[in-house]
């Protein structure tokens, strides 16, 4: 089963949504920073919010066709879609959520569909109770079981892991991936997230304006950023103006002075020669820090520095450190511990070669 979408809606005179693209089965990542038109996307294909032109098809099924005239409605569509909001039903109970879209069945079905669906997402014991009796993952999993529960031949997921811990978010993953290995449809996955980018997909099209900026396997997309842009959005926290201060073809690196420093980078061999102006990334989990001058290291790049500011964000913790540059730089909570770092501290940070992307 392939969707096929292409679809064009003018959103501002400065914003313009184009896209065009076809998934198969399996879960595709939609991939972007807030406001790069995602969310848009997904309304599209629902039939919630109408192109201005284009084409949208499950296999031969048309659901939009601007030059044809064909707008099927929304519940003739069978595309299931969970937002982050859920929006269930607080006067019913998790069960009688489930069975919603299944009014039409007579109740015994009814209710045997609902038990399936509910046994798979390991939810059945709360059949009885109300949303506002459960907790947040709980209340994820009675969402994406009311969408599945209708059979859909497309689902939509617009950030519906957004504000669960990790755990919670782990295991209801397994529970996604598990069912989709049995129904074989297109999953279209709506996250900034890095992490469930590389858990969930198998393709990522990353979106960027409106338009589609790259689109490949998670690995070769987001490890290997090609332009500024796309670095930012892949996570590459720390980006840098530099020239070329040497080149070694042979040894597939090159040395770079970061604008504005003293502060030379080696970094893997990109054709630059001497004198070439680039754009350096590397990601703020690469960067390794010491309070201490570290020796005999293989990684090329150690730079003494000062802890400029500490603080706490979800799971990490968020240092920024001096060291000629400012660079961004993630730890645990137990590494800050251990290294007793605070405000003002000295320390070295370590970047290996290969760490680095060199974008454009």
């Amino acid at each position: 089963m392939t969707l096929s979408v292409r679809l064009r809606r003018r959103l501002s005179d400065a914003f313009t949504l184009d896209v065009d693209f076809a998934v198969s089965a399996g879960v595709t990542i939609l991939f972007g920073a807030s406001g790069s038109g995602k969310t848009t996307v997904l309304r599209g294909i629902t039939g919630l919010a109408r192109p201005d032109a284009g084409r949208i098809a499950v296999d031969a099924a048309l659901l939009f066709d601007s030059a044809a005239g064909i707008d099927v409605p929304v519940p003739r569509r069978r595309v299931g879609y969970v937002s982050q909001h859920l929006a269930l039903f607080p006067h019913l109970t998790v069960g009688q959520n489930v069975e919603y879209g299944l009014r039409l069945m007579d109740p015994p079905d009814r209710a045997a569909r609902a038990r399936t669906i509910l046994e798979s997402f390991n939810i059945a014991h709360l059949a009885a109770r109300k949303p506002s009796e459960i907790s947040g993952g709980e209340k994820q999993r009675v969402a994406l079981a009311r969408s599945l529960v209708t059979n859909p031949r497309v689902l939509l997921l617009d950030e519906p892991l957004s504000g669960l811990d990790y755990g919670t978010q782990t295991h209801i993953i397994a529970d996604l991936r598990r069912w989709n290995a049995d129904r074989a449809i297109p999953v279209l996955y709506v996250t900034h997230a890095h992490r469930e980018v590389f858990a969930l997909g198998e393709r990522v099209i990353v979106l960027d304006g409106g338009r589609i900026q790259a689109d490949g396997a998670p690995h070769e997309v987001l490890e290997a950023p090609a332009r500024h842009g796309l670095a930012q959005i892949a996570g590459f926290e720390n980006v840098f103006e530099a020239v070329v201060v040497s080149s070694r073809a042979e040894w597939g690196t090159m040395v770079c002075r970061i604008d504005g420093t003293a502060t030379d980078i080696e970094v893997p061999y990109s054709g630059g020669q001497p004198g070439a102006r680039v754009r350096l990334t590397v990601r703020a989990g690469d960067i390794l820090v010491a309070n201490e001058e570290p020796r005999g290291l293989s990684a090329r790049n150690v730079l003494a520095g000062v802890v400029s500011s500490l603080r706490r964000q979800g799971p990490a913790v968020v240092a920024r450190v001096l060291a000629g540059p400012s660079f961004e730089v993630h730890l645990t909570p137990g590494a800050r511990e251990s290294l007793k770092l605070a405000d003002g501290h000295r320390v070295w940070i370590v970047i290996k070669t290969y760490s680095w992307r060199v974008v454009i």
